[in-house]
Protein backbone atom coordinates (compact mmCIF):
# COMPACT_ATOMS: atom_id res chain seq x y z
CA UNK A 1 0.00 0.00 0.00
CA UNK A 2 1.21 3.50 -0.74
CA UNK A 3 1.30 6.39 1.68
CA UNK A 4 1.68 10.15 1.45
CA UNK A 5 5.05 11.41 2.62
CA UNK A 6 3.35 13.70 5.14
CA UNK A 7 5.62 16.63 4.29
CA UNK A 8 3.57 18.33 1.63
CA UNK A 9 5.25 16.66 -1.35
CA UNK A 10 2.15 14.67 -2.28
CA UNK A 11 4.05 11.69 -3.68
CA UNK A 12 2.89 8.14 -3.11
CA UNK A 13 5.42 5.46 -2.27
CA UNK A 14 5.24 1.91 -0.85
CA UNK A 15 5.74 2.11 2.91
CA UNK A 16 9.19 1.09 4.11
CA UNK A 17 10.19 1.46 7.75
CA UNK A 18 13.44 0.59 9.45
CA UNK A 19 14.67 -0.30 12.92
CA UNK A 20 18.28 0.70 13.48
CA UNK A 21 19.68 -0.30 16.89
CA UNK A 22 23.32 0.23 17.89
CA UNK A 23 24.94 -2.96 19.24
CA UNK A 24 26.74 -1.31 22.13
CA UNK A 25 24.98 -3.32 24.84
CA UNK A 26 21.63 -5.00 25.43
CA UNK A 27 18.42 -4.47 23.45
CA UNK A 28 16.88 -1.69 25.54
CA UNK A 29 13.17 -1.98 26.25
CA UNK A 30 12.62 1.49 24.76
CA UNK A 31 14.44 0.56 21.55
CA UNK A 32 12.42 -2.63 21.36
CA UNK A 33 9.22 -0.59 21.49
CA UNK A 34 10.31 1.67 18.60
CA UNK A 35 11.27 -1.47 16.70
CA UNK A 36 7.82 -2.89 17.42
CA UNK A 37 6.10 0.30 16.27
CA UNK A 38 8.17 0.37 13.06
CA UNK A 39 7.39 -3.27 12.38
CA UNK A 40 3.67 -2.90 13.11
CA UNK A 41 3.26 0.20 10.97
CA UNK A 42 4.83 -1.50 7.95
CA UNK A 43 2.75 -4.63 8.47
CA UNK A 44 -0.41 -2.54 8.96
CA UNK A 45 0.06 -0.86 5.58
CA UNK A 46 1.35 -3.93 3.74
CA UNK A 47 4.83 -2.47 3.40
CA UNK A 48 8.31 -3.60 4.39
CA UNK A 49 10.07 -3.41 7.74
CA UNK A 50 13.85 -3.39 7.42
CA UNK A 51 16.58 -3.94 10.00
CA UNK A 52 19.88 -2.06 10.13
CA UNK A 53 22.59 -2.61 12.71
CA UNK A 54 24.43 0.65 13.36
CA UNK A 55 27.77 -0.88 14.26
CA UNK A 56 30.19 1.89 13.33
CA UNK A 57 31.48 2.22 16.91
CA UNK A 58 33.91 -0.68 16.64
CA UNK A 59 35.18 -0.33 20.20
CA UNK A 60 31.72 -0.91 21.66
CA UNK A 61 29.94 -2.85 18.92
CA UNK A 62 30.52 -6.54 19.53
CA UNK A 63 29.24 -9.68 17.89
CA UNK A 64 27.80 -10.70 21.25
CA UNK A 65 25.76 -7.48 21.40
CA UNK A 66 24.58 -8.00 17.81
CA UNK A 67 23.50 -11.53 18.69
CA UNK A 68 21.61 -10.24 21.75
CA UNK A 69 19.66 -7.80 19.56
CA UNK A 70 18.84 -10.39 16.91
CA UNK A 71 17.86 -12.96 19.53
CA UNK A 72 15.62 -10.46 21.34
CA UNK A 73 13.84 -9.45 18.15
CA UNK A 74 13.36 -13.09 17.18
CA UNK A 75 11.99 -13.88 20.66
CA UNK A 76 9.46 -11.05 20.33
CA UNK A 77 8.43 -12.43 16.94
CA UNK A 78 9.58 -9.41 14.92
CA UNK A 79 10.74 -10.86 11.64
CA UNK A 80 12.16 -8.16 9.37
CA UNK A 81 12.21 -8.13 5.59
CA UNK A 82 15.26 -8.67 3.42
CA UNK A 83 18.87 -8.92 4.54
CA UNK A 84 20.06 -7.16 7.66
CA UNK A 85 22.10 -4.08 6.76
CA UNK A 86 25.33 -3.47 8.70
CA UNK A 87 26.25 0.19 8.67
CA UNK A 88 29.97 -0.49 9.11
CA UNK A 89 30.04 -2.16 5.69
CA UNK A 90 28.80 1.00 3.95
CA UNK A 91 31.56 3.50 4.81
CA UNK A 92 32.61 3.84 1.15
CA UNK A 93 29.06 4.79 0.17
CA UNK A 94 28.87 7.35 2.97
CA UNK A 95 32.14 8.91 1.80
CA UNK A 96 30.86 8.91 -1.78
CA UNK A 97 27.85 11.03 -0.81
CA UNK A 98 30.08 13.47 1.09
CA UNK A 99 32.26 13.80 -2.01
CA UNK A 100 29.21 14.39 -4.23
CA UNK A 101 28.08 17.20 -1.96
CA UNK A 102 31.59 18.64 -2.03
CA UNK A 103 31.72 18.48 -5.82
CA UNK A 104 28.28 20.13 -6.04
CA UNK A 105 29.39 23.03 -3.85
CA UNK A 106 26.99 22.01 -1.09
CA UNK A 107 29.77 21.02 1.28
CA UNK A 108 33.29 22.26 1.87
CA UNK A 109 36.64 21.34 3.34
CA UNK A 110 37.28 22.66 6.83
CA UNK A 111 40.94 22.90 7.85
CA UNK A 112 40.28 24.21 11.36
CA UNK A 113 42.56 22.47 13.85
CA UNK A 114 41.42 20.93 17.13
CA UNK A 115 43.14 23.76 18.97
CA UNK A 116 41.40 26.40 16.89
CA UNK A 117 38.00 24.83 17.47
CA UNK A 118 38.63 24.60 21.22
CA UNK A 119 39.57 28.28 21.31
CA UNK A 120 36.42 29.13 19.32
CA UNK A 121 34.24 27.30 21.85
CA UNK A 122 35.94 28.99 24.81
CA UNK A 123 35.29 32.39 23.28
CA UNK A 124 31.64 31.50 22.70
CA UNK A 125 31.25 30.34 26.30
CA UNK A 126 32.85 33.53 27.58
CA UNK A 127 30.46 35.58 25.45
CA UNK A 128 27.53 33.41 26.56
CA UNK A 129 26.87 32.48 22.94
CA UNK A 130 25.54 29.14 21.64
CA UNK A 131 28.33 26.63 21.08
CA UNK A 132 28.42 25.98 17.36
CA UNK A 133 30.88 26.01 14.48
CA UNK A 134 31.31 29.56 13.18
CA UNK A 135 31.71 28.72 9.48
CA UNK A 136 35.28 30.01 9.30
CA UNK A 137 36.16 27.83 6.28
CA UNK A 138 32.78 28.03 4.55
CA UNK A 139 33.82 30.64 1.99
CA UNK A 140 37.61 30.31 2.07
CA UNK A 141 39.66 28.82 -0.72
CA UNK A 142 41.26 25.50 0.28
CA UNK A 143 44.55 26.74 -1.17
CA UNK A 144 44.83 28.97 1.89
CA UNK A 145 45.35 25.90 4.05
CA UNK A 146 48.90 24.70 4.85
CA UNK A 147 50.12 22.03 2.45
CA UNK A 148 49.12 18.55 3.59
CA UNK A 149 46.84 19.88 6.35
CA UNK A 150 44.11 17.55 7.53
CA UNK A 151 40.53 18.56 6.86
CA UNK A 152 36.97 17.52 7.55
CA UNK A 153 34.08 17.87 5.15
CA UNK A 154 31.24 20.03 6.43
CA UNK A 155 27.82 20.60 4.89
CA UNK A 156 26.69 24.08 3.94
CA UNK A 157 23.47 24.58 5.88
CA UNK A 158 21.03 27.37 4.92
CA UNK A 159 21.91 30.71 6.50
CA UNK A 160 18.29 31.79 6.80
CA UNK A 161 14.76 30.51 6.84
CA UNK A 162 13.32 27.56 8.73
CA UNK A 163 13.35 23.81 8.51
CA UNK A 164 9.87 22.43 9.13
CA UNK A 165 8.98 18.80 9.86
CA UNK A 166 5.40 17.57 9.89
CA UNK A 167 5.99 14.87 12.47
CA UNK A 168 3.41 12.04 12.55
CA UNK A 169 3.51 12.03 16.37
CA UNK A 170 4.74 15.46 17.44
CA UNK A 171 2.86 17.48 14.83
CA UNK A 172 4.50 20.47 13.13
CA UNK A 173 7.94 21.23 14.53
CA UNK A 174 10.35 23.78 13.17
CA UNK A 175 13.76 25.29 13.79
CA UNK A 176 15.45 28.49 12.66
CA UNK A 177 18.18 27.43 10.25
CA UNK A 178 20.61 29.80 11.94
CA UNK A 179 20.58 27.40 14.88
CA UNK A 180 21.98 24.61 12.70
CA UNK A 181 25.72 24.96 12.18
CA UNK A 182 27.74 23.51 9.32
CA UNK A 183 28.17 20.10 10.89
CA UNK A 184 30.78 17.55 9.90
CA UNK A 185 29.92 14.87 7.33
CA UNK A 186 33.32 13.24 6.99
CA UNK A 187 35.99 13.27 9.68
CA UNK A 188 39.65 13.98 9.01
CA UNK A 189 40.39 10.25 8.95
CA UNK A 190 37.79 9.75 6.22
CA UNK A 191 35.18 8.07 8.42
CA UNK A 192 31.55 9.25 8.22
CA UNK A 193 29.73 10.86 11.12
CA UNK A 194 26.48 9.52 12.48
CA UNK A 195 24.55 12.37 10.86
CA UNK A 196 25.78 11.41 7.41
CA UNK A 197 25.71 7.61 7.73
CA UNK A 198 22.16 7.42 9.08
CA UNK A 199 20.57 9.54 6.40
CA UNK A 200 22.51 7.90 3.53
CA UNK A 201 21.42 4.49 4.73
CA UNK A 202 17.82 5.61 5.18
CA UNK A 203 17.71 6.94 1.63
CA UNK A 204 19.50 3.96 0.06
CA UNK A 205 17.16 1.58 1.87
CA UNK A 206 14.18 3.50 0.47
CA UNK A 207 12.76 4.33 3.88
CA UNK A 208 9.53 6.28 3.68
CA UNK A 209 8.88 6.45 7.42
CA UNK A 210 11.43 6.95 10.20
CA UNK A 211 9.92 5.90 13.53
CA UNK A 212 12.25 6.44 16.49
CA UNK A 213 12.52 8.00 19.94
CA UNK A 214 11.94 11.72 20.34
CA UNK A 215 15.49 12.12 21.61
CA UNK A 216 16.36 12.05 17.88
CA UNK A 217 14.11 14.97 16.99
CA UNK A 218 16.96 17.47 16.96
CA UNK A 219 18.95 15.11 14.76
CA UNK A 220 16.12 15.13 12.24
CA UNK A 221 16.62 18.83 11.52
CA UNK A 222 20.26 18.22 10.70
CA UNK A 223 19.57 15.10 8.69
CA UNK A 224 17.03 17.02 6.64
CA UNK A 225 19.87 19.30 5.50
CA UNK A 226 21.67 16.32 3.94
CA UNK A 227 18.50 15.11 2.24
CA UNK A 228 17.67 18.49 0.76
CA UNK A 229 21.26 19.12 -0.29
CA UNK A 230 21.34 15.82 -2.19
CA UNK A 231 18.14 16.57 -4.06
CA UNK A 232 19.21 17.47 -7.57
CA UNK A 233 22.57 15.77 -7.02
CA UNK A 234 21.27 12.20 -7.00
CA UNK A 235 17.85 10.64 -7.58
CA UNK A 236 15.82 9.05 -4.80
CA UNK A 237 16.39 11.59 -2.03
CA UNK A 238 12.79 12.20 -0.94
CA UNK A 239 11.80 13.42 2.48
CA UNK A 240 10.64 10.58 4.70
CA UNK A 241 7.80 10.90 7.17
CA UNK A 242 9.26 11.33 10.64
CA UNK A 243 7.50 9.97 13.71
CA UNK A 244 9.33 10.74 16.95
CA UNK A 245 7.88 8.64 19.77
CA UNK A 246 8.11 9.94 23.36
CA UNK A 247 10.50 8.05 25.60
CA UNK A 248 9.42 5.58 28.27
CA UNK A 249 9.58 6.84 31.86
CA UNK A 250 9.50 4.98 35.13
CA UNK A 251 6.53 5.05 37.47
CA UNK A 252 8.01 8.12 39.16
CA UNK A 253 7.95 10.08 35.90
CA UNK A 254 11.74 10.09 35.46
CA UNK A 255 13.42 8.73 32.34
CA UNK A 256 13.65 4.95 32.53
CA UNK A 257 16.99 3.94 34.06
CA UNK A 258 18.63 1.08 35.96
CA UNK A 259 17.13 2.23 39.23
CA UNK A 260 13.69 1.38 37.84
CA UNK A 261 14.71 -2.25 37.37
CA UNK A 262 15.27 -4.32 34.26
CA UNK A 263 16.08 -2.42 31.09
CA UNK A 264 16.82 -5.09 28.50
CA UNK A 265 14.51 -7.44 26.65
CA UNK A 266 16.67 -10.36 27.76
CA UNK A 267 16.10 -9.37 31.42
CA UNK A 268 12.35 -9.72 31.02
CA UNK A 269 12.78 -13.02 29.25
CA UNK A 270 14.93 -14.33 32.09
CA UNK A 271 12.42 -13.24 34.72
CA UNK A 272 9.78 -15.35 33.01
CA UNK A 273 7.81 -12.88 30.93
CA UNK A 274 6.21 -14.48 27.86
CA UNK A 275 7.09 -12.81 24.54
CA UNK A 276 3.45 -12.24 23.62
CA UNK A 277 2.90 -10.47 26.95
CA UNK A 278 5.87 -8.15 26.47
CA UNK A 279 4.79 -7.54 22.85
CA UNK A 280 1.34 -6.53 24.09
CA UNK A 281 2.64 -4.44 26.96
CA UNK A 282 5.08 -2.49 24.76
CA UNK A 283 2.29 -1.95 22.25
CA UNK A 284 0.18 -0.30 24.96
CA UNK A 285 2.99 2.01 26.08
CA UNK A 286 1.92 5.17 24.33
CA UNK A 287 -0.62 3.65 21.93
CA UNK A 288 -4.16 2.53 22.53
CA UNK A 289 -7.42 1.52 20.92
CA UNK A 290 -10.32 2.51 23.12
CA UNK A 291 -10.32 0.67 26.43
CA UNK A 292 -8.93 -2.57 24.99
CA UNK A 293 -5.88 -3.79 26.91
CA UNK A 294 -4.94 -7.07 25.25
CA UNK A 295 -4.41 -7.60 21.54
CA UNK A 296 -3.49 -10.61 19.48
CA UNK A 297 -0.68 -10.08 16.99
CA UNK A 298 -3.23 -10.03 14.18
CA UNK A 299 -5.35 -7.41 15.97
CA UNK A 300 -2.28 -5.25 16.62
CA UNK A 301 -1.34 -5.29 12.93
CA UNK A 302 -4.90 -4.51 11.86
CA UNK A 303 -5.38 -1.63 14.30
CA UNK A 304 -1.99 0.02 14.73
CA UNK A 305 -1.51 3.53 13.39
CA UNK A 306 1.49 5.67 14.30
CA UNK A 307 -0.68 8.79 14.41
CA UNK A 308 -2.51 7.30 17.41
CA UNK A 309 0.69 7.35 19.49
CA UNK A 310 0.49 9.95 22.24
CA UNK A 311 2.78 12.98 22.49
CA UNK A 312 3.54 12.49 26.18
CA UNK A 313 5.92 9.98 27.77
CA UNK A 314 4.44 6.66 28.84
CA UNK A 315 5.15 5.14 32.24
CA UNK A 316 6.50 1.65 32.67
CA UNK A 317 4.58 -0.22 35.38
CA UNK A 318 6.08 -3.56 36.37
CA UNK A 319 3.00 -4.60 38.32
CA UNK A 320 0.83 -4.04 35.26
CA UNK A 321 3.23 -6.04 33.09
CA UNK A 322 3.19 -8.93 35.57
CA UNK A 323 -0.60 -8.89 35.72
CA UNK A 324 -0.80 -8.95 31.93
CA UNK A 325 1.78 -11.73 31.83
CA UNK A 326 -0.34 -13.72 34.28
CA UNK A 327 -3.28 -13.43 31.90
CA UNK A 328 -1.15 -14.74 29.05
CA UNK A 329 0.15 -17.59 31.19
CA UNK A 330 -3.40 -18.68 31.99
CA UNK A 331 -4.24 -18.65 28.28
CA UNK A 332 -1.05 -20.39 27.16
CA UNK A 333 -0.77 -23.99 26.01
CA UNK A 334 0.01 -26.30 28.94
CA UNK A 335 2.66 -28.30 27.10
CA UNK A 336 4.50 -25.12 26.09
CA UNK A 337 4.42 -23.78 29.65
CA UNK A 338 5.62 -27.15 30.92
CA UNK A 339 8.66 -27.05 28.65
CA UNK A 340 9.51 -23.49 29.70
CA UNK A 341 8.99 -24.29 33.38
CA UNK A 342 11.08 -27.46 33.16
CA UNK A 343 13.98 -25.40 31.79
CA UNK A 344 13.72 -23.13 34.82
CA UNK A 345 13.49 -25.98 37.35
CA UNK A 346 16.37 -28.03 35.99
CA UNK A 347 17.13 -31.51 34.67
CA UNK A 348 15.14 -33.25 37.39
CA UNK A 349 11.89 -31.81 36.03
CA UNK A 350 9.57 -34.10 34.07
CA UNK A 351 7.77 -32.27 31.24
CA UNK A 352 4.94 -34.81 31.13
CA UNK A 353 4.27 -34.40 34.85
CA UNK A 354 4.37 -30.62 34.51
CA UNK A 355 2.01 -30.66 31.54
CA UNK A 356 -0.52 -32.61 33.58
CA UNK A 357 -0.05 -30.29 36.57
CA UNK A 358 -0.04 -27.00 34.69
CA UNK A 359 -3.80 -26.28 34.95
CA UNK A 360 -3.34 -26.18 38.73
CA UNK A 361 -0.17 -24.08 38.84
CA UNK A 362 -0.82 -21.52 36.12
CA UNK A 363 -3.92 -20.09 37.81
CA UNK A 364 -1.69 -18.43 40.43
CA UNK A 365 1.51 -17.47 38.60
CA UNK A 366 2.41 -14.10 37.12
CA UNK A 367 5.63 -15.27 35.49
CA UNK A 368 7.54 -18.43 34.66
CA UNK A 369 9.74 -18.03 37.72
CA UNK A 370 6.69 -18.25 39.96
CA UNK A 371 5.54 -21.29 37.98
CA UNK A 372 8.91 -22.95 38.48
CA UNK A 373 9.05 -22.07 42.18
CA UNK A 374 5.54 -23.35 42.72
CA UNK A 375 6.07 -26.65 40.88
CA UNK A 376 9.58 -27.48 42.04
CA UNK A 377 8.32 -29.51 45.02
CA UNK A 378 7.00 -32.16 42.63
CA UNK A 379 10.56 -33.19 41.82
CA UNK A 380 12.19 -33.00 45.25
CA UNK A 381 13.98 -36.04 46.60
CA UNK A 382 13.27 -37.50 50.02
CA UNK A 383 14.01 -36.50 52.69
CA UNK A 384 12.70 -33.08 51.72
CA UNK A 385 14.65 -29.95 52.51
CA UNK A 386 12.40 -27.87 54.74
CA UNK A 387 12.35 -24.10 54.74
CA UNK A 388 12.36 -22.51 58.19
CA UNK A 389 8.63 -21.80 58.36
CA UNK A 390 7.70 -25.30 57.21
CA UNK A 391 9.99 -26.95 59.75
CA UNK A 392 8.40 -24.90 62.53
CA UNK A 393 4.98 -26.34 61.68
CA UNK A 394 6.08 -29.93 62.23
CA UNK A 395 6.07 -29.94 66.02
CA UNK A 396 5.03 -32.85 68.25
CA UNK A 397 1.31 -32.23 67.95
CA UNK A 398 1.59 -32.00 64.18
CA UNK A 399 3.53 -35.27 64.12
CA UNK A 400 0.69 -36.99 65.98
CA UNK A 401 -1.89 -35.66 63.53
CA UNK A 402 0.27 -36.56 60.52
CA UNK A 403 0.53 -40.10 61.83
CA UNK A 404 -3.26 -40.33 62.01
CA UNK A 405 -3.58 -38.76 58.54
CA UNK A 406 -1.13 -41.33 57.22
CA UNK A 407 -3.27 -44.14 58.56
CA UNK A 408 -6.44 -42.72 57.02
CA UNK A 409 -4.78 -42.11 53.65
CA UNK A 410 -3.18 -45.56 53.54
CA UNK A 411 -6.71 -46.92 53.89
CA UNK A 412 -8.08 -44.60 51.19
CA UNK A 413 -8.81 -46.50 47.98
CA UNK A 414 -10.07 -43.55 45.93
CA UNK A 415 -7.16 -41.13 45.35
CA UNK A 416 -9.22 -38.26 43.88
CA UNK A 417 -9.81 -34.69 44.92
CA UNK A 418 -13.34 -35.40 46.08
CA UNK A 419 -12.49 -38.48 48.12
CA UNK A 420 -9.37 -36.99 49.72
CA UNK A 421 -11.21 -33.83 50.68
CA UNK A 422 -14.06 -35.82 52.25
CA UNK A 423 -11.57 -37.98 54.18
CA UNK A 424 -9.58 -35.13 55.72
CA UNK A 425 -12.63 -32.95 56.40
CA UNK A 426 -14.15 -35.84 58.34
CA UNK A 427 -10.95 -36.14 60.44
CA UNK A 428 -10.89 -32.37 61.08
CA UNK A 429 -14.51 -32.56 62.29
CA UNK A 430 -13.62 -35.44 64.62
CA UNK A 431 -10.92 -33.26 66.17
CA UNK A 432 -13.15 -30.19 66.23
CA UNK A 433 -10.59 -28.28 64.13
CA UNK A 434 -10.73 -26.17 61.00
CA UNK A 435 -9.30 -27.91 57.95
CA UNK A 436 -6.42 -25.40 57.84
CA UNK A 437 -5.03 -26.79 61.12
CA UNK A 438 -4.44 -30.09 59.31
CA UNK A 439 -3.63 -28.68 55.89
CA UNK A 440 -0.68 -26.54 56.98
CA UNK A 441 1.50 -29.25 58.58
CA UNK A 442 0.44 -31.63 55.80
CA UNK A 443 1.54 -29.08 53.22
CA UNK A 444 4.89 -28.72 54.97
CA UNK A 445 5.39 -32.50 54.98
CA UNK A 446 4.46 -32.83 51.30
CA UNK A 447 6.27 -29.80 49.85
CA UNK A 448 8.85 -28.61 52.36
CA UNK A 449 7.30 -25.14 52.27
CA UNK A 450 4.25 -23.25 53.51
CA UNK A 451 2.84 -22.16 50.16
CA UNK A 452 1.50 -24.40 47.42
CA UNK A 453 -1.66 -25.09 45.45
CA UNK A 454 -4.63 -26.47 47.39
CA UNK A 455 -3.61 -29.37 49.61
CA UNK A 456 -5.84 -31.85 47.79
CA UNK A 457 -4.34 -30.79 44.45
CA UNK A 458 -0.91 -31.43 45.95
CA UNK A 459 -1.89 -34.95 47.03
CA UNK A 460 -3.29 -35.78 43.60
CA UNK A 461 -0.35 -34.29 41.72
CA UNK A 462 2.21 -36.17 43.82
CA UNK A 463 0.19 -39.37 43.61
CA UNK A 464 -0.59 -41.92 46.29
CA UNK A 465 2.82 -43.56 46.60
CA UNK A 466 4.90 -40.37 46.76
CA UNK A 467 2.43 -38.55 49.02
CA UNK A 468 2.37 -41.35 51.59
CA UNK A 469 6.14 -41.72 51.45
CA UNK A 470 6.66 -38.01 52.17
CA UNK A 471 4.16 -38.00 55.03
CA UNK A 472 5.64 -41.13 56.58
CA UNK A 473 9.16 -39.70 56.26
CA UNK A 474 8.11 -36.83 58.55
CA UNK A 475 6.21 -39.02 60.99
CA UNK A 476 9.29 -41.16 61.61
CA UNK A 477 11.71 -38.23 61.97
Amino acid sequence: MASSDGNGLGTQRPVITRFAPSPTGFLHIGNARTGLFSWLYARHLGGKALLRIEDTDKKRSTQEAIDVILDGLDWLGLEFDGETVFQSERADRHAEVAQKLLDAGKAYKCFATTEELSEMREQQRAAKQPIRYDGRWRDRDPVEAPEGAEFTIRIKTPEGGETIIEDAVQGRVKVDNREIDDFILLRADGTPTYMLAVVVDDMDMGCTHIIRGDDHLNNAFRQMQVIEAMQGVEDGWERPVYAHVPLIHGNDGAKLSKRHGALGVRDYREMGILPEALFNYLLRLGWGHGDQEEFSREEAIALFDIEAVGKGPSRFDMKKLLNMNGNYIRAADDARLARLTADAIGPQADVAVLTNAMPVFKTRARNLSELADGAAFLFKSRPLDMDEKAAALLDGEAQTRLSAISGRLHAESDWTLTALEANLKAYAEELGLGLGKLAQPLRAALTGQTTSPGIFDVLVLLGREESLARIDAQVTV
